[in-house]
C-alpha cells in the first residue's frame, strides 16, 4: 500500500497481542503504525494486514521513523512484557516524541509503576496512560474490553478509537475513562482476581460432577452448554463446554484427562491478594482460588501424600455416594451462582476501598457494563450487578442487594448441600467453601469476635468496646482469673 501523509496512532510491541489489536484498529478504519524491537515481528504483522483485508498498516525497524509517520498529537500504544521492557520501551520511543505528545500502555502493569511513569514523562511535556486490556487473542483482535486510566486528556485524543475498537454490546462500546492515575490497570488487576476466582469455582463444579457424580466428559460437555444457556451465561462456562468435547489428538479419549494437573500464572491474581490485604477488605474467594493454583503446583508432592494416606485408608474419594445425578447436577448449578455473587462482591469492595484511599471516584456500574463484552469474565451476569449499581451506587455489598440477596437466599440449600457433599467425600472445594463461610459471616448480627477481642485485651491490654455503654475499656482479666481459682 502507498504510505499515507501519516497515520492516525501508532502501536509498539508485536507479540500476538500487539498483532491483533493493532489489525482492529487498521480495521476500524484508523491507518497504524507499527513497531518492533526484533523487526521480523513488523513484517509478519504487515503480511497478515494485506491477508486480513488489505489493511491500512504501515511497519516500520526504527524508533525514530515510526513515531515520525505518527500524525501529532502523537499517540503510541505500547504492549510489551510488564516491568522493566515497558521502560525500556518509554525511553527509546521519547527520544523522537515531542511535547503533547501521549504514551499508552496497554500491558498488565502494577498500577504503582504507571503512577510512577506518568509523573516522569509529564516532566518532559508527554500524556500517559495505563490501559487494561481484556479478551486475549480473540478479543484483541475482535474487540476487548479496555480500561484506560491516567491522563483525561490523553484519553480524549483516542476517544474516537477505543469506542470503535472495543467489543460492541447492548449498553455500547465495552470502554469507559477508569480515572485518574493507575486506576485503569488496578482495575483489570481485579478483573483478573475476579477471573480467578470465577475459574476455581467452575474447577470445583467439575470436580464434583465428576468425582461424585461419575459425569463422563460427553455428559460434562452437554451440562455445561445448558448451563451456558441460563443465568451463568458467560465466556468461561462456554469455553468449558467447549474444552469437554475435544477428543486427544495424540492418543485416545478427551484432550482435557491428559492435561497436567498443574495451573500456571502471572502474577495478578497474587496482587489482587495483597492488595486485599493491604486494603483490610475480604476476599476469601479470590485468596482460596490463589492457594489452589499454589498446591496445584506441588504435583510430585500430592503423588507421594496420596500413597501414604492411601495406605493408611484413606483414598481418592472417601464415601462411594450413590447420587441422583439430575439432583446433583442443578444443585452444583445453584451453588456455583452464589459462590460467584460472592466473588465479584468481593472485587467490587476491593475497587471501592482503592477508590476511596486513591480519591479515584470509580464508577462500580460503570466497570459491570464494559465487562459485559470482550473480557474474560464477560457474563449475563455483569447486567445484574449493572444494574444492582444503578438501583444504589453506595451499596455496601452487592449480596444485601434486594435482588442478589433473594437469588441467594434461593441457592442456599442447595450450596449447603453441594459444600457437605464434598467434604464427605473428601474433595476439597475450597472456593465454594469460602464464598460459603464468607456469606454466613456477612450476615450474622452477632460473631465470635467479643472473645478474640477479649483474649487480646488480656494478654495486650487492646482495650475492648462494649455493646452496652460507650467508650473503650481495659480489664485485669489475669487478676480476676487468678482470684477466682483461689
Amino acid at each position: 500500500m502507498a504510505e499515507p501523509k501519516l497515520t492516525r496512532i501508532g502501536l509498539a510491541g508485536l507479540a500476538v497481542m500487539g498483532q491483533n489489536l493493532a489489525l482492529n484498529i487498521a480495521e476500524k478504519g484508523f491507518p497504524i503504525s507499527v513497531y518492533n524491537r526484533t523487526t521480523s515481528k513488523v513484517d509478519e504483522t504487515v503480511e497478515r494486514a494485506k491477508k486480513e483485508g488489505n489493511l491500512p498498516v504501515y511497519g516500520f525497524h526504527d524508533p525514530e521513523s515510526f513515531v515520525h509517520s505518527i500524525q501529532k498529537p502523537r499517540v503510541i500504544i505500547m504492549l510489551v512484557k510488564a516491568g522493566a521492557p515497558v521502560d525500556q520501551t518509554i525511553q527509546t520511543l521519547s527520544a523522537y516524541l515531542e511535547k503533547g505528545d501521549c504514551i499508552i500502555d496497554g500491558g498488565n502493569e502494577w498500577y504503582e509503576n504507571t503512577e510512577r511513569r506518568e509523573k516522569a514523562v509529564s516532566e518532559l511535556g508527554l500524556l500517559y496512560l495505563g490501559m487494561g486490556v481484556s479478551g486475549g487473542e480473540e478479543g484483541a483482535r475482535n474487540g476487548p474490553s479496555l480500561m484506560p486510566g491516567g491522563s483525561f486528556e490523553a484519553y480524549k485524543y483516542i476517544e474516537d478509537i477505543v469506542l470503535k475498537v472495543a467489543a460492541q454490546v447492548d449498553s455500547g462500546p465495552c470502554v469507559t475513562y477508569i480515572g485518574k492515575g493507575g486506576s485503569g490497570n488496578f482495575v483489570k488487576m481485579i478483573h483478573n482476581g475476579i477471573e480467578y476466582g470465577d475459574m476455581q469455582l467452575i474447577g470445583e463444579a467439575y470436580d464434583v460432577l465428576k468425582s461424585v457424580g461419575k459425569l463422563s466428559n460427553e455428559e460434562l460437555h452437554s451440562v455445561f452448554s445448558e448451563w451456558n444457556k441460563g443465568e451463568l451465561l458467560s465466556f468461561l462456562i462456554e469455553i468449558t463446554a467447549d474444552i469437554f468435547g475435544i477428543k486427544d489428538d495424540k492418543g485416545d479419549g478427551y484432550l482435557v484427562d491428559k492435561v497436567l494437573d498443574k495451573t500456571g500464572m502471572k502474577g495478578t491474581g497474587k496482587w489482587t491478594v495483597q492488595q486485599a490485604a493491604e486494603l483490610s477488605v475480604a476476599a476469601p474467594t479470590i485468596a482460596s482460588s490463589l492457594d489452589a493454583r499454589f498446591l496445584s503446583g506441588l504435583k510430585e508432592e500430592r503423588v507421594e501424600a496420596a500413597k501414604i494416606f492411601k495406605s493408611g485408608g484413606i483414598g481418592d474419594i472417601l464415601i462411594d455416594q450413590s447420587v441422583d445425578k439430575q439432583k446433583l447436577i442443578n444443585d452444583v448449578r445453584q451453588a456455583l451462582y452464589a459462590a460467584k455473587i460472592c466473588s465479584y462482591a468481593q472485587g467490587m469492595n476491593l475497587i471501592r476501598a482503592k477508590s476511596i484511599e486513591k480519591g479515584w471516584d470509580l464508577k462500580l456500574g460503570e466497570l459491570a457494563r464494559i465487562w459485559k463484552g470482550g473480557c474474560i469474565i464477560r457474563a449475563v451476569f455483569l447486567d445484574r450487578i449493572k444494574k444492582a449499581y444503578d438501583r444504589n451506587p453506595e451499596l455496601a455489598s452487592l449480596l444485601v442487594d434486594p435482588e442478589f440477596a433473594k437469588e441467594i437466599i434461593d441457592r442456599q440449600s442447595a450450596w449447603r448441600r453441594v459444600v457437605c457433599l464434598a467434604i464427605n467425600s473428601g474433595i476439597s472445594t475450597p472456593g465454594m467453601s469460602s464464598s460459603l463461610a464468607y456469606f454466613d459471616t456477612y450476615r450474622r448480627e452477632r460473631l465470635p469476635a467479643n472473645l478474640v477481642q477479649a483474649q487480646r485485651d488480656y494478654f495486650g491490654a487492646h482495650t475492648y468496646e462494649r455493646t452496652d455503654v460507650e467508650g473503650s475499656f481495659h480489664t485485669e482479666w489475669f487478676k480476676l482469673a487468678k482470684q477466682s481459682k483461689i
